[in-house]
């Protein structure tokens, strides 16, 4: 079993950069890490993904060419930099460990999850 925490949310102005760490309890090497975001009266979605050993990432569209995930194995630790930030990015935003296979996008797929980093923009 692992623990994740987020740090890293806050309040920025649109067009402005974030960056979300996911420190982990013990070594993260045998786990694909996801970012979710869940925003009010909406299902948690996928953001991005990271394989195991890193070179291999997923983007939802809607984050692509803005959104960075990153491992750091040694340090235990998932990073997601979020630059062009924009009003409709605000949610509450997790980390999550997937024990699987693959990649993979869908929430349910995640064994843990931390208690979520709340993100606001602002217009």
């Amino acid at each position: 079993q692992v623990q994740l925490v987020e740090s890293g949310g806050g309040l920025v102005q649109a067009g402005g950069s974030l960056r979300l760490s996911c420190a982990a309890s013990r070594r993260t090497l045998s786990y694909h890490m996801g970012w979710f975001r869940q925003a009010p009266g909406k299902e948690r979605e996928f953001v991005a993904g990271i394989s195991r050993g890193g070179s291999n990432t997923l983007y939802a569209d809607a984050v692509k060419g803005r959104f960075t995930i990153s491992r750091d194995n040694p340090k235990k630790t998932v990073y997601l930099q979020m630059n062009s930030l924009k009003p409709e990015d605000a949610a509450v935003y997790y980390c999550a460990a997937d024990t699987g296979i693959g990649l993979r996008v869908g929430a349910a797929s995640y064994d843990y999850w931390g208690q979520g980093t709340q993100v606001t923009v602002s217009s």
